[in-house]
């Protein structure tokens, strides 16, 4: 990451600061030297305290920032991102970056139905913005075989993903969050494209527990349309980090 002071240093608010995409965008544009707060719950140290849902301290959160990097998701992204763009609308039209999925515009599913919903509250808006499409992360696809760590066989669904380094899309945002406004910028997958069955093994190798694959065959469009690989983007395989390299770096830090 470039460490050089940037000609024009920021005020930077970002939303889920403290979650494992935001704050790693915090960190970076922290170390660039910006003003960055983090709207949150709590209290504390560089904390603004706020609630999307509840539509409370958002006006104090927002005024006088040059952008907003919106990295929060819950149950409710439509309403939680209508409140925050009514509150920047109203602040004096800050730029806001959103961290999207690949495939929530394809896939009948309630949480990405959620996502793109919110692009849509975004886009529709006055406000100039920017909106990145990322693959799922290492660490999502490793909480799958996580979770059956001690059952004896592994239940493995029968779709290919294509995960990518969270750091590396904490690097894209923060350099989009210092940019002018950009729109849908092109998405941000992941170097590989393959059966979720063979990122098992390479859990199972990194851990040394082998065991039986049950494939799981969910009914349903949703589940039909991620055997169609269109939460994927194969033709922006932009990330470098490996989900093997991911296990390493995770065995190295933690016990898994």
């Amino acid at each position: 990451m470039n460490q050089t002071r940037p000609e024009k240093l920021m005020h930077i608010l970002v939303t889920g600061g403290t979650g494992t995409l935001g704050r790693l965008v915090v960190e970076r544009l922290r170390a660039a030297s910006h003003s960055v707060s983090v709207l949150s719950r709590r209290t504390g140290p560089g904390l603004i305290t706020g609630d999307l849902l509840r539509n409370t301290g958002l006006e104090a959160a927002v005024g006088g920032v040059d952008v907003i990097v919106h990295c929060a998701t819950g149950s409710n992204d439509v309403r939680a991102t209508t409140n925050l763009v009514n509150a920047a609308v109203w602040s004096g039209s800050p730029h806001i970056v959103y961290i999207s999925i690949v495939g929530v515009d394809r896939i009948p599913f309630v949480y990405y139905r959620q996502k793109y919903r919110a692009e849509a509250v975004i886009s529709e808006s006055s406000l100039p913005f920017t909106i990145l499409r990322a693959t799922q992360f290492h660490n999502l696809v490793a909480s799958i075989f996580d979770a059956q760590r001690w059952s004896p066989v592994l239940v493995v669904p029968t779709i290919s993903v294509q995960p990518v380094e969270v750091s590396e899309v904490a690097d894209v945002l923060a350099g989009l969050a210092t940019s002018p406004p950009a729109g849908r910028v092109p998405d941000f997958g992941g170097p590989e494209k393959r059966q979720l069955s063979e990122f098992a093994r390479d859990w199972e190798q990194m851990t040394g527990r082998s065991r039986k694959h049950l494939p799981l065959r969910v009914p349903g469009a949703a589940f039909r349309a991620f055997r169609q690989g269109l939460h994927t983007t194969p033709e922006n395989t932009k990330g470098v980090g490996t989900f093997t390299r991911f296990l390493e770096t995770r065995r190295a830090g933690t016990a898994l």
